[in-house]
């Protein structure tokens, strides 16, 4: 009997380009620049849990949606913001990213 295929391992590097340049409610990051140049990079992961998870949620089948509704939620309750005029394009720039980068999961062979 074959053994299971293992799940794939993302490249947070990889996630981080997408959520930085997609997703950034709080508006850490300065205009123009990256979030590994720097000083940049002592905030660098501020985001990670939250993209984690949404990458997570979509491999496994979670609707748009419903990412999307999780990704808003995080803004207005868990950070504080309220409801943001911009956040739902936000939300749905960040899901359409990620399901749209075929670099972000890597496979072993």
């Amino acid at each position: 009997m074959a053994s299971p295929t293992p799940p794939p391992k993302m490249k947070l590097s990889r996630l981080r380009d997408i959520g930085w340049s997609t997703w950034d409610p709080i508006g850490l990051l300065p205009t123009g620049s990256k979030w590994d140049e720097g000083d940049n990079r002592s905030f660098a992961d501020e985001y990670d849990d939250y993209l984690i998870e949404a990458a997570g949620r979509l491999r496994r089948g979670a609707s748009d949606i419903d990412v999307i509704g999780y990704l808003m939620s995080i803004e207005a309750d868990h950070m504080g913001l309220g409801a943001q005029s911009d956040a739902h394009a936000r939300a749905r720039s960040l899901v359409t990213a990620i399901r749209a980068d075929a670099e972000l999961w890597t496979y072993e062979k």
